[in-house]
């Protein structure tokens, strides 16, 4: 009876202390519910009640945005690609403003880069590839406030 009760013990504390690693935090449900988010370090929750839902990361990320075409205003094509900078703020927001964080800035980026190159003429487009940057990552910082995440650089190589 006391190595059952000696177990039960060890196995209570074992689950009730969280070490959260630098650069991360954990989103903590109670029931299913948002109750806290935990920052680096060690940490206690109530075991078999608290639960970890979501494990973010707070470091920069580098995303590749995919290839694909605009039209500038004095209507040339244009084959663009990029890479996003970001990272998450608000592990709260990243956890439950937006299904998929990641997967919406880039998609977020690939739009505003269409409608921000569809502004400007081609030669402006070469001479003035700081601006646009400046622009898209301003744009997307906007509209992804809600998501949690802030932009910190975005870069349209051009060839």
């Amino acid at each position: 009876m006391e190595a059952f009760l000696l177990l039960f013990v060890l196995v209570l504390l074992k689950n009730s202390i969280k070490f959260v690693p630098q650069n991360r935090a954990y989103v903590i449900e109670r029931f299913g519910k948002y109750n806290r988010t935990l920052e680096a370090g060690m940490n206690f929750i109530l075991p078999f009640v608290d639960s970890v839902a979501h494990n973010r990361s707070l470091k920069e990320q580098a995303q590749d945005v995919p290839s694909q075409g605009a039209i500038t205003k004095d209507n040339i094509s244009l084959t663009v690609d990029g890479v996003l900078y970001f990272r998450v703020v608000d592990p709260y927001k990243a956890s439950y403003g937006v299904e998929d964080y990641s997967f919406a800035v880039v998609q977020l980026a690939q739009t505003t880069m269409r409608s921000e190159i569809g502004k400007m003429e081609l030669d402006k487009t070469f001479e003035e590839r700081d601006q646009l940057n400046a622009n898209i990552v301003n744009s997307i910082n906007e509209a992804a406030e809600p998501w949690g995440v802030v932009v910190l650089r975005y870069s349209v190589p051009f060839g």
